[in-house]
């Protein structure tokens, strides 16, 4: 077994806890990506599908375009629950301003934005008899959600409509117009993503036999994976152009034109590229000194 894994998912656990507080997101893309745990949900035994531990598994993920940042993911199932547990994680991460949600038409998230994000109503009573209506949850007057829908046959995409499930035309459109990296509803970042998930970790191939045979230990390696992708690997899109050339060292005469970037410095959570020993050997101040 791995024992050091345990270890560095908690500590890599820890960093992003510290980093990842009052984020000012103004974008957020919503998507699940597929694995599996020990078995494929097809081979399982009644006693394991009962269980509910093994088989089919979802890593859900929010996504920020602007920042390349995934401020909350989760591993479960494509339940309700689930989805309630990714939204309310990244509420707990950001400044409480409620960005513009893009995601797939699998109907989880609005109900999940709406718990989160959603206003308490009491519908005033019809007539002067009965008891009251039960109170009920409408969605924010600034909670902004559209869903991108993809038709397929035989297994390719044919046709790519959009919906509006919160806010109106006019509001969507002024985000968009205001928007740095987005034009249209799309959920193109966070599907781009999931190819980067897939790279960083091999758990999450889908024909390999380095699968998971573990939930926790697929929560470690991923806590891993992410830390490594926030603070040490720079993204090439949020690259930014050197005021002027530095010359390099070496035989010919080349210069550097561009500053690496990554997604933790993108989101001003930090000011340099880290090293994988500054990673590890972060120390996290206590929960009571944040």
């Amino acid at each position: 077994m791995c024992g050091w894994l345990p270890r560095l998912g908690e500590h890599c656990n820890g960093v992003m806890s510290y980093f990842f507080r009052d984020l000012h997101l103004s974008e957020c893309q919503l998507d699940e990506l597929w694995t599996f745990i020990y078995k494929k949900e097809d081979r399982l035994t009644p006693l394991e599908q009962l269980l509910g531990v093994y088989g089919d598994t979802w890593v859900w993920i929010a996504f920020s375009p602007i920042f390349k940042l995934v401020p909350a993911w989760v591993i479960g199932k494509r339940t309700l629950r689930d989805a309630r547990r990714l939204i309310f994680r990244l509420k707990s991460a950001t400044d409480g301003h409620i960005p513009f949600f893009t995601s797939d038409d699998l109907p989880h998230y609005a109900d999940a934005l709406l718990d989160a994000y959603g206003v308490t109503v009491r519908p005033p009573r019809r007539g002067k008899r009965g008891r009251h209506p039960l109170p009920r949850r409408r969605p924010s007057p600034d909670l902004c959600y559209a869903v991108v829908v993809k038709e397929r046959q035989r297994g390719r995409v044919v046709r790519v409509t959009t919906r509006i499930v919160y806010g109106s035309k006019k509001q969507i459109a002024g985000l968009l117009h205001t928007s740095p990296v987005s034009t249209t509803i799309s959920t193109y970042g966070v599907e781009r993503n999931n190819l980067t998930v897939r790279q960083h970790s091999c758990r999450m191939g889908r024909k390999v036999n380095a699968f998971s045979k573990d939930h926790d230990y697929l929560e470690h390696q991923l806590t891993l994976a992410f830390a490594y992708y926030h603070f040490v690997v720079p993204h090439r899109s949020l690259r930014q152009l050197l005021p002027r050339p530095i010359p390099t060292k070496g035989p010919r005469a080349t210069y550097k034109k561009w500053k690496p970037v990554t997604p933790a410095m993108a989101a001003e959570l930090t000011d340099h590229v880290w090293t994988m020993d500054e990673l590890l050997s972060f120390r996290v101040p206590p929960k009571h000194l944040w």
